[in-house]
Parts: C-alpha cells; sequence; structure tokens
C-alpha cells in the first residue's frame, strides 16, 4: 500500500511550488493553470495537459501486513466477541 508523505507539484508556466496538506485541500498556483488536492488521503491533480506541472509529490511503501503500519490488527474471532 502507498502511504502519501507530501502531495506537492510545481506549475510549469509560473513556477509556483503549491502543496495540499490534508483531505480536501484544493490549491491552485498563481496563475491558474493548474491545482492539487487530497492531502496525505490522495492524489488529484487539475491541469489541461500533463505537461503542465511537475510531480513532487513524496510517498513510500507499507507493509499492510505489519501492526505497525497504522493499522489495528486483530483476529477476525476476537472482533465477534466484543460486540
Amino acid at each position: 500500500m502507498r502511504k502519501i508523505i507530501r502531495n506537492a507539484i510545481r506549475c510549469n508556466h509560473c513556477g509556483d511550488v503549491i502543496e495540499s496538506t490534508y483531505r480536501h485541500d484544493y490549491v491552485h498556483c498563481s496563475c491558474g493553470k493548474v491545482a492539487v488536492d487530497g492531502g496525505t488521503d490522495y492524489l488529484r491533480r487539475a491541469y489541461t495537459t500533463p505537461n503542465d506541472y511537475t510531480d513532487l509529490s513524496e510517498c513510500v511503501h507499507v507493509d499492510d501486513d505489519k501492526p505497525d503500519s497504522g493499522y489495528i490488527a486483530a483476529p477476525l474471532n476476537k472482533l465477534k466477541n466484543n460486540r
């Protein structure tokens, strides 16, 4: 699974570096040609052509099988018995 560390792009028209820091944080550059959205929840870009921006986002791979990956791991029968 991919974990987003930084959600940012550089506008290739005006040179602005813009970053979305939280979910639904829609940020556009000063010339209005590109925008970024999603914070660390998802990567969304708004542009006319892919050449309008340079992606500066940082992501890491997280192993879902390890309990320290940010998810609670519990056997299904333990969850059912705690109703």
